[in-house]
This record gives structure tokens, sequence and C-alpha cells, in this order.
């Protein structure tokens, strides 16, 4: 296929690919990189197009993973499973539910495909968790020269291969260490924003997974505490109907009205958030873990998200929360704030050696201020902040590579598998160098 315009989820990137090309195992993809090669064509994977960023643009040839999806293999007495790189989180989630077992932690996304969210660095919340590439033991990757390596957990590459922004080759499976299966009790309620703030490190170790929401111009934080269960106590799941209008009458369609109300009229927008922060239903429920960690999300955003030590969380909040009012801008979407344990299973992870709190600012999609974005970043890079790696931020090589210390072992790999540039486009280039 060519001449199609390609558009990720989140309309901040496009590009028009001179082919597109869907491989249904790992040796079709080891023939069109051999190919593209030929041609003299960059390629860049993209799975549910769920980045950000510029990270999968090309116009070479776009390699859609999708087709690389179902289940592989399974180890119910491990508690591992094995599944295509283009498999879905929620079908993961569901396959690995049919033999008893669950992630360990999720973000509150499922529709991105697995290689694609460990991939970018997709974290989730909780203490004592890290983010999803910490649950791999295995991948498959196809390198840029179509050689089909097959990495165990002791295999010194998976570290650099778990968060490798598609740029040492092409996952085409993916092997995770899971858990039991499990339910989550979730307390949701609205509190005062400043002692949230102040002891959010106290919020975070005393629960399993603890985040907030904040909606700007706001004194209110929107607490979510989960805690952990065995599967049978969750009990009944209350009607389907009150499902429905909890998670898209109200959570997107409501949600969807008020933003381009606010985009209309934005003089509005302080009010909105206002009664958003004091009419959010207080509720506490139970359900299997993956239905607790994760939520439909229809209504599209842009996003910038960035990864601060946890001790400095209280300060870079209070500051960007200060710039923001400061600016006068008026923004409908609410700041969310996550954090996971200190993570050594990939040298690019934004938790790389330290308990490390997120804060992501988002904007509608049809009303994006990238004024608003800038002052996330120039404020969180004050505190040595990492950004999340498929959303939207400025940074580049010589900047990030004070920010991770095996960010050089990580070149070294890449030079190792790509030393044609194969895989390379504009973003790579700025965020990783030349290769």
């Amino acid at each position: 296929m060519t001449g199609r315009t390609w558009t990720n989820w989140g309309r901040t990137s496009r590009s028009t690919p001179a082919r597109v090309v869907r491989p249904r195992s790992a040796e079709a993809v080891a023939r069109a990189l051999r190919d593209a090669s030929a041609d003299g064509l960059a390629v860049r994977p993209v799975g549910a197009a769920h980045s950000f960023t510029a990270l999968a643009r090309t116009e070479g040839v776009l390699l859609e993973t999708t087709g690389l999806a179902g289940l592989r293999s399974i180890d119910r007495d491990r508690g591992r499973i094995t599944v295509g790189g283009g498999t879905t989180i929620a079908a993961v989630a569901r396959i690995a539910g049919r033999f008893g077992l669950a992630f360990q932690n999720l973000g509150d996304i499922d529709h991105q495909t697995i290689a694609g969210a460990i991939g970018t660095g997709t974290h989730g919340t909780g203490g004592a968790f890290g983010p999803i590439a910490s649950q791999v033991v295995g991948l498959r990757l196809v390198t840029p020269a179509g050689e089909v390596l097959d990495l165990g957990e002791d295999d010194p590459l998976l570290l650099a291969a778990r968060v490798s922004l598609g740029a040492l080759g092409v996952v085409t499976a993916v092997t995770l260490q899971l858990a039991p299966a499990f339910g989550l009790a979730a307390d949701e309620r609205a509190e005062p924003l400043r002692p949230v703030v102040e002891g959010f490190a106290d919020r975070v170790a005393a629960a399993d997974h603890f985040e907030f929401y904040w909606f700007p111009g706001t004194e209110l934080a929107l607490t979510k505490t989960n805690t952990r269960i065995p599967l049978d106590e969750v009990g009944p799941q209350g009607s389907r109907l009150q499902r429905l209008i909890d998670d898209e009458v109200l959570a997107n369609g409501l949600f969807e009205l008020t933003c381009r109300l606010g985009r209309r009229a934005p003089l509005l927008v302080p009010t909105i958030n206002r009664i958003a922060s004091r009419t959010v239903a207080e509720r506490s429920y139970a359900a299997p873990s993956h239905a607790v960690f994760t939520s439909p999300r229809r209504v599209r955003f842009a996003e910038t998200e960035w990864g601060v030590p946890l001790e400095a969380l209280p300060e870079a909040f209070e500051a960007f929360r200060s710039a923001v009012r400061r600016s006068g801008l008026r923004i409908s979407f609410p700041v969310e704030v996550r954090a996971v344990a200190a993570d050594e299973s990939a040298w690019l992870s934004t938790s790389y050696a330290r308990p490390t709190a997120y804060i992501a600012a988002h904007c509608y999609h049809r009303d994006v201020r990238r004024e608003y974005l800038r002052i996330a970043e120039r404020v969180f890079r004050g505190f040595d902040g990492r950004p999340h790696w498929g959303k939207l931020h400025t940074r580049d090589a010589a900047d990030l590579r004070g920010r991770y210390p095996r960010f050089d072992d990580f070149l070294a790999v890449r030079r190792r598998l790509d030393p044609g540039g194969l895989l390379r486009n504009p973003h790579l280039d700025r965020v990783l160098g030349l290769p």
C-alpha cells in the first residue's frame, strides 16, 4: 500500500510513507527489512499509534505490527506467557486471565500493543512495582539485518531491548512474567490538594497503587487508591447500565462536551474545572485488576509526561502549578500524578535507578496549548525530569545523555545492531543522536 497518510491516535504526528507493510511473522518482518534496505528506504515500526511523538513517522516504510498478535505459548507453572508483539494489552490481559494470570502493574489505557507499550516505557503506578517493561523476561527481536534474536532473561541485550524506542529492531514476540490473577479494591474521592501533594510519598508507600488528578485552577485532588485483594473477594460487578453511565456517558461523553465548550468559551474553563472536581462521584468498588487499572479513553488529547525523583514531587508540582497560574492559560484537562519503583530492567527506563513520580499534562486534541506543554517541560526539566519516550517533549540526545547513566551503553548496542541507520527518522536522530 502506498500514498496513504498515516496519523497517530492523538493527531499530533502524521506522514505519508512510501509503503505500508503488515507482516504476520518474524520471517515476514525480516523480509520487509531486507527489502527496504535494498530500496534505500528507512523503516519505522508502529503498533496502535498511541505515542504522541513523531516516533513512528516515516516517508519510507511503515511496518505495522498489529498482525503479529496472539498467544504463542504459556507456562502456567512459572506464570509466564509469550504473545506476539502486536497483541494489545487488553488482549494480553484477556488471554492471561483465562489461565489465572494478570499483569502486576498497568497504565490506564490498554489499547496499545505490548511491544509499543514496553518500547516507550509505559509504567502505571505503584510504589513497589516497576513499569510494564520490568515484567518482560524475554523478547524475539528482528534486527535491521534480518537476523532473528531470541533474548532470554539472562541475555545482556535485554537491558537495551526492553525499552528501545524501536531503534534496535522489530519486537515480534514478548514473554511476560505475570502474577496469579488478583482483584483490586478501588477507592476514589476528592480531597484537599495541598495535603495530598505534600504527603504524596507517604500515600504511595502506604497503598499498593495510588494516584491523583488535579484540574488546573482548583484546590482539590481526585485521588484513586487501589488495594490488591484475592480474586474471589471481588464479588458481583454491578449493572452493565451503571458501568455504561459511569465510563462512557460521564467519563467520556460529558467530558468531550465540556472540552468543546471550554475551547469555544475559554473564560468558562475555571468554572467548568471547579464544578468537575467537586461533582466527581466518590465511590468504592472491587473488580478484577485489569478492569480497575484501565479505563476507556474516548476523548483524544495531546500529552507531555515527566518522571522526577519521588522526593521532588511536592516542590516540582507546586512549581508547575505556580507557573500555570502565572501564565493565565485555561486548561480543561486534568493533570495526572503517579509513581513507580526504581527500575533497573532497562537502561532507558524513565524510572531507571530511582523511585519516580510522574506528572502528566494533557490538552484536548482540538485545542493543543503548546505554551502549556512548554511550561511543563521547562519546570520538570529543572527537577532532573526525564520525559516519557512516547509523549511530547523537545529534549535532544545531548540533554538526555546526562539523565540516563547507561545512555551511551544503549547507543553502543544501537550502532552494533543498526550500523546503517535503517530504523532512523528525524525524531530518533534528535533524541538518540545519529547511529
